[in-house]
């Protein structure tokens, strides 16, 4: 390459990369410290051969090549044949078994939080396996999550008449 010439890009001048805030880039120079390019350098000093290591040397052939021999998985050597993937789906189902998945959330916001939680997870369970069609397990997730959902409530309405009374008695007694 001509180290007078730009590395401008096509199109652009240096006048427009000054304009722009920009110093253009150094002209390419060759390296005359490296005379020989590429892989492996000619003058390796201090290292030995690579046959020496175990390795056959540059430019040998790593195996011996006899007559009517191949390489070692060398095409035609072994043919492999490869099935396509057939993925095998269920239908959906045609009454799909409800999640109780907005039930799960309130009881989990509003009424006892360890049972909303487990109850937020078989909601999820029950709705994946109708997703699925799998309907014995979006079943019991289902009936899981629902009888989870009532008793959380019941505690939450317990805990909360609970909390009413004992405001008015309270109240009452420091009249």
């Amino acid at each position: 390459m001509d180290p007078s010439k730009s590395q401008s890009a096509p199109g652009w001048t240096s006048d427009e990369k000054t304009m722009m805030g920009q110093t253009p880039p150094p002209p390419y120079q060759d390296h005359p410290q490296y005379p020989n390019p590429g892989y492996p350098p000619a003058n390796l000093q201090g290292y030995g051969s690579p046959s020496q290591y175990g390795g056959p040397a540059y430019g040998q052939q790593p195996y011996p090549m006899g007559a009517g021999q191949q390489y070692p998985g060398q095409p035609g050597v072994a043919t492999v044949t490869v099935q396509p993937t057939v993925y095998v789906t269920r239908p959906p189902l045609e009454h799909p078994v409800n999640d109780y998945l907005c039930y799960s959330v309130f009881t989990l916001l509003c009424c006892c939080l360890p049972l909303g939680i487990a109850a937020l997870i078989y909601s999820i369970s029950a709705r994946e396996a109708n997703h699925a069609g799998d309907q014995l397990s979006a079943e019991r997730s289902s009936r899981m999550a629902k009888i989870l959902n009532h008793v959380s409530l019941g505690i939450g309405l317990t805990l909360l008449i609970l909390s009413i009374i004992y405001v008015v008695v309270v109240s009452s007694s420091l009249r």
